[in-house]
């Protein structure tokens, strides 16, 4: 290989390292083309590309993009399952089907999010369920939680509701007034019956001594213009 054509291959090597989540060492040694082809197709339709690399131009590659967990994995024959959006439970399924079916694939190990993990890791992972259902038991953990944390909120409101709805059907039931609104009481009218009674009987108090002084008054004139009696005037003639 020329040295441009290898410097290409470390520098797609070392993109690809640096965007993959999850990366799946195997030894393929003994696997013909034909079941090499079958494995990568089927880890196509899992979002996962599987490429042979040579030793020495992948740990150029892993030291250029900071991978260097990968550095131990790299002896023997080499194929990686490079996972970005894929699924990795399904890419270790079907690493491991093969291993198991053909007896000459050989799981090495992986890196999963920077961390290494070995080839029983590998297997555990192709052990657990579907991605799909993984999302579903994640999902009920969460949410049940949840749910039991809004019933134990909910229930004393609930009781607080019960409570107030029992004691108004109490006072209804023993005649007492149902609430209504009241409209405020007219400034005119509002005035209190003593106080009303009080103000009457001052202004008919006031009225009988008017009539009490006019009757006096006129009796006094009446007196003045009188005549004095007869043995007066009979007085004054003499």
């Amino acid at each position: 290989m020329l040295k441009a054509d290898k410097e290409f291959v470390v520098a797609d090597l070392t993109e690809r390292l640096r965007t993959a989540d999850t990366l799946i060492v195997a030894d393929y040694r003994g696997l013909t083309h034909a079941e090499l082809d079958g494995v990568r197709g089927e880890l196509l339709k899992h979002g996962a590309r599987l490429s042979v690399c040579k030793n020495t131009l992948t740990r150029r590659a892993a030291e250029a993009a900071g991978v260097e967990s990968l550095l131990e994995l790299l002896t023997g024959p080499t194929a990686i399952a490079f996972v970005h959006d894929g699924d990795m439970v399904a890419v270790a399924k079907t690493l491991n089907e093969t291993a198991r079916s053909t007896r000459r694939l050989e799981l090495k190990g992986a890196v999963l999010a920077g961390r290494p993990v070995t080839a029983d890791g590998v297997r555990e992972l192709a052990s657990l369920p579907p991605a799909e259902v993984l999302r579903g038991q994640v999902l009920g953990a969460i949410v049940a939680p949840l749910t039991s944390l809004m019933g134990l909120v909910s229930a004393p409101l609930q009781n607080l509701v019960g409570l107030i709805d029992a004691r108004i059907d109490q006072l209804q039931a023993a005649g007492g007034p149902e609430p209504a609104a009241q409209a405020e009481p007219d400034a005119e009218t509002s005035a209190p019956a003593p106080v009303a009674e009080e103000a009457a009987a001052k202004e008919d108090e006031s009225a009988t001594d008017e009539v009490s002084a006019t009757e006096e008054t006129a009796a006094t004139q009446e007196t003045s213009t009188e005549e004095p009696p007869a043995e007066e005037q009979e007085g004054e003639q003499e």
